[in-house]
């Protein structure tokens, strides 16, 4: 029976790009597919009574870049902090994600954007180069973000978005096997548990 992992990310946290880094190679060693779930990480935590603390707590927010740099070199990928991340509309970087992902190329998509974001941070506020990101990863980049303009893409984010709050989600990255949740980059051992057979 092939596993799936569902990913509930959003595209502002770090540590869902370092654990999308590492998910596709999870999934190929426990005969699993990737489950892409994009949400409004924002938004879910408003649902949720969650706070952002890394912003709110300047120590932790010190500490977090520490941290992420050591998973970064542990995962032996690349990291950092795009400086003109504040400018993005993650909201269209979500709605777009949909699009992909109902055209079963999520996982290309998905790559390209945290890459592009956290990776080898480029600017994707200017709309010719989010589009030339998208074409270098196979994709028609200015159709797919005139169609993930539709409202009623809009309104099935905001349905994932309810939904993830309902299944029990309070953060990004969100990772489920079957009904177990497991919160956090640092989780990925016990999603590999999860994914391997009964003893």
């Amino acid at each position: 029976m092939t596993h799936k992992i569902e990913f509930y990310f959003d595209f502002p946290s770090p540590y869902s790009y370092l654990a999308h880094t590492q998910l596709p190679r999870l999934a190929a060693q426990h005969d699993a597919i990737v489950v892409y779930h994009p949400i409004r990480l924002l938004e879910l935590m408003k649902i949720v009574g969650n706070q952002p603390t890394t912003i709110q707590c300047k120590n932790k927010g010190a500490y977090a870049g520490v941290d992420l740099r050591r998973w970064a070199k542990s995962y032996g990928v690349d990291f950092a902090r795009n400086p003109n991340s504040r400018a993005f509309d993650f909201a269209e970087l979500d709605r777009a994600a949909l699009v992909a992902i109902g055209d079963d190329r999520g996982a290309a998509y998905v790559t390209a954007i945290f890459a592009a974001i956290w990776g080898k941070p480029v600017d994707l506020s200017q709309r010719s180069v989010l589009v030339e990101v998208l074409d270098k990863a196979g994709f028609d980049g200015a159709r797919l973000l005139e169609r993930a303009s539709a409202a009623e893409i809009a309104a099935k984010l905001d349905v994932e978005t309810k939904a993830a709050a309902e299944r029990g989600v309070f953060g990004s990255p969100t990772m489920f096997v079957a009904e177990e949740m497991f919160f956090g980059n640092d989780r990925l051992d016990f999603v590999a548990a999860a994914l391997r057979p009964a003893a």
